[in-house]
């Protein structure tokens, strides 16, 4: 047998196979939308690893860091003592962010109560989420690395303090791939400007670019540069997308680049999307029931529209969406900006996950709410620049409450607790890493498992540790 082909390099390869091996390549691609590529090429999604209890996740991002005493957290003992100076044990190894010297304790000033037949406790704040406080999981003893936002927003969807990893909705969709050819399989949507993090909660890091999260809009033109150039029809566009393909698919059957392949799937995926967007996001075809459920407006971006339209979404068999609420970083006047930031959203969440319910979907729809970290049981009177204004609260790493439904998270529990101040979590704590394990499981995906090699290493979401929360599971 010849052995001539020992001495042809890999260039060489790719060149003698020619257009053959891009055109083999560029089929799989558009067959499968999505697909996992490693080191070598296209190979087949890496999970699920187990039969999932969730198939799709919406993500409810409050950016800024909601306060948790004043929302879930009910602490009589911190309102009793409201006003007092802290004693200085329990600010022994303690972090803040801003506030600094005497610092006194700060009680919430909002009535608390029981909820549903499962007795979960809300504020006042939240008058519609209390009505689905059976659906829900309430964590109350999550906990983080990082004190300040943007590294802990980094940290929460990455796993990581600094940029250059991948978001949670990039390793998810690496993982399980795409439910809709004709849309994104991971969407993102924004109601206010991004977090101090920007674009990177949502970025691909170090894997192909084919799951960056893409973002929609809720007025005008729905994803930026979709609609054709004025005075070009769809054809047209067709026609220099094939002619671009060709030149493409030349280039990888050469190479053998995954992001040429990605830049292949995302023209034919944009392509498409003209057809498939502009109907997904026109929620006037909604009933009006439906409308007022939401508190949406059709015309209008707000939370509760994409609410709204993370149900379509989810519909239609999109993977993963994520949703970025902005300005819930209230370190002065408190008690008016949380009002607004909580009336912003209250009836938005809670008509997501009743409409999820009532339409048979949230068994299989993981839902989760919650921000990078908490709010200290300490009073700031600045609001972080030094300029004096009622008081606020400050940054809070220790101890803060987010919430999950549905996809095989038990309802109507609330999981850990906290000291009666709110320090410090004394049950059931969950650290960032175990929160990303659980969702992971909940796919049926072993986090330990969903791994991608990059600079000969090994990295994945919940980096070296990371424990599945079992006790909250169906």
């Amino acid at each position: 047998m010849s052995t001539d082909f020992l001495n042809v390099s890999r260039r060489q390869f790719f060149a003698q196979s020619g257009m053959g091996l891009g055109s083999v390549a560029l089929s799989s691609l558009l067959a499968s939308d999505l697909p996992v590529f490693g080191q070598g090429g296209p190979v087949h999604h890496v999970g699920p690893h187990f039969a999932p209890k969730a198939k799709q996740v919406i993500y409810l991002h409050m950016i800024g860091a909601p306060s948790q005493l004043d929302m879930f957290d009910h602490k009589p003992v911190l309102q009793k003592h409201d006003g007092q100076k802290c004693p200085d044990e329990l600010l022994k190894g303690k972090r803040f962010a801003f506030i600094g010297g005497e610092m006194a304790l700060a009680g919430s000033p909002y009535e608390f109560k029981k909820h549903g037949q499962s007795g979960q406790v809300m504020s006042e704040l939240l008058p519609h989420l209390a009505t689905v406080a059976d659906d829900i999981c309430l964590l109350k003893g999550l906990h983080t690395n990082e004190i300040n936002h943007a590294p802990a927003q980094m940290f929460l969807h990455t796993g990581f303090g600094q940029g250059g990893r991948p978001s949670m909705g990039a390793w998810v969709t690496y993982g399980l791939g795409s439910g809709n050819r004709d849309l994104p399989s991971y969407v993102v949507l924004l109601s206010g400007p991004p977090g101090g993090a920007g674009t990177a909660l949502w970025n691909t890091g170090f894997l192909p670019s084919v799951y960056q999260g893409v973002p929609f809009r809720g007025t005008g033109e729905p994803v930026l540069f979709l609609n054709n150039p004025e005075g070009h029809k769809r054809s047209d566009r067709r026609q220099v997308l094939d002619a671009v393909r060709s030149l493409n698919e030349r280039q990888l059957g050469l190479v053998g680049d995954p992001e040429i392949a990605t830049r292949i799937s995302q023209y034919e995926m944009a392509f498409r999307m003209q057809a498939s967007v502009p109907e997904l996001m026109d929620i006037s075809k909604e009933s009006q029931d439906t409308l007022d459920m939401y508190g949406a407006e059709p015309g209008k971006a707000s939370f509760a529209n994409n609410c709204l339209l993370a149900r379509r979404l989810v519909e239609r068999g999109v993977r993963m969406v994520q949703l970025y609420d902005s300005d819930w970083d209230h370190h002065g006047n408190l008690d008016k900006r949380l009002r607004a930031k909580t009336k912003d959203v209250d009836q938005g969440m809670a008509a997501l996950v009743r409409d999820l319910k009532q339409r048979g979907l949230l068994d299989e729809m993981l839902v989760i709410w919650g921000g990078e970290f908490g709010r200290t049981p300490l009073r700031q009177g600045s609001d972080g620049n030094g300029k004096k204004t009622s008081p606020g609260r400050d940054h809070h790493k220790d101890a803060y409450t987010m919430w999950m439904a549905g996809g095989g998270v038990k309802a109507g529990v609330t999981h850990g607790r906290t000291d009666e101040l709110g320090f410090d979590v004394v049950e059931g704590g969950v650290h960032v890493h175990d929160l990303n394990a659980t969702v992971l499981h909940l796919l049926g995906i072993d986090h330990e498992r969903l791994t991608f090699r990059y600079q000969g290493r090994d990295y994945r979401l919940t980096d070296v540790h990371g424990e599945v929360v079992k006790s909250i599971l169906l």
